[in-house]
């Protein structure tokens, strides 16, 4: 049974799996935003990384920064030179504080030296309809909300936040070919309370490695632009870590707040 927790940037659905009971039956689904809400709420009733045990990663999905067609860039170096000719006068859409969209589009910010006003959305969907209506004019939007747009040419696509390109758009470049080191990426996995016993954690990450092998499985990540990401518990802590410390300073660099 799946059971959605709204609010409060998922944290009102990350505290009731950390005050689960520990037998591997609640398991909460991982996303950026618990990397992200780290840094991003000063008092948390948690701590994520002592709290939650890794159970398994299942998929790495880009970004894609997507452009409303009235903008003269039609590449990231071009966009780089008009934002910087044009300080605080573009718009960056998100779908919301502290989303990895808002993130995604804040590292770029902080590597490039450009400035852009921040309006954030509830939702990707507003975001994207004042996009292409003009009334913002970048966005680092998550491929399912943009790639169709892209494909028939309503978006214009610059570039994709992930280190290697997505299949889903062979022909879009990576952010990263024209600001080195940067990648930004939603990378998806489960968790469980801190004292679920390793037999039970362990019998989960085969379950899930297991379900990621199948060729169904795989083709339905590559029409939502995702990748698998199998691996042991360990390989998923490590990359919890490593994704709270780089957004940590992302979020402090911003000044965002909590909506």
């Amino acid at each position: 049974m799946i059971e959605n927790r709204p609010g409060a940037g998922s944290n009102i659905a990350t505290e009731a799996v950390v005050n689960a009971p520990a037998d591997g039956y609640t398991l909460l689904l991982i996303s950026p935003a618990q990397a992200v809400n780290a840094t991003l709420y000063e008092k948390l009733n948690y701590n994520f990384i002592r709290d939650i045990a890794p159970v398994a990663s299942f998929s790495r999905e880009p970004n894609v920064m997507v452009v409303n067609l009235s903008v003269p860039a039609k590449s990231i170096p071009e966009f780089i030179v008009y934002a910087k000719a044009n300080p605080g006068k573009i718009n960056m859409a998100s779908s919301g504080n502290g989303t990895s969209v808002h993130a995604s589009g804040e590292l770029f910010k902080m590597m490039t030296g450009t400035s852009m006003v921040h309006v954030p959305y509830r939702g990707a969907g507003p975001a994207v309809t004042d996009m292409l209506g003009g009334q913002v004019q970048v966005m680092f939007a998550t491929m399912p909300s943009a790639i169709e747009y892209i494909r028939v040419g309503k978006l214009r696509a610059l570039g994709v936040t992930t280190a290697a390109r997505s299949a889903a758009l062979p022909d879009i470049p990576t952010v990263g070919d024209f600001v080195p080191g940067y990648e930004a990426s939603s990378v998806f996995g489960v968790g469980v309370p801190k004292n679920t016993p390793p037999e039970i954690i362990g019998r989960l990450n085969k379950e899930f490695n297991a379900a990621l092998a199948d060729p169904k499985m795989k083709a339905r990540l590559a029409d939502l632009g995702g990748t698998p990401l199998a691996g042991s518990p360990a390989d998923f802590g490590k990359l919890i870590a490593e994704e709270t410390e780089k957004w940590a300073k992302v979020v402090k660099f911003s000044g965002a707040k909590p909506d």
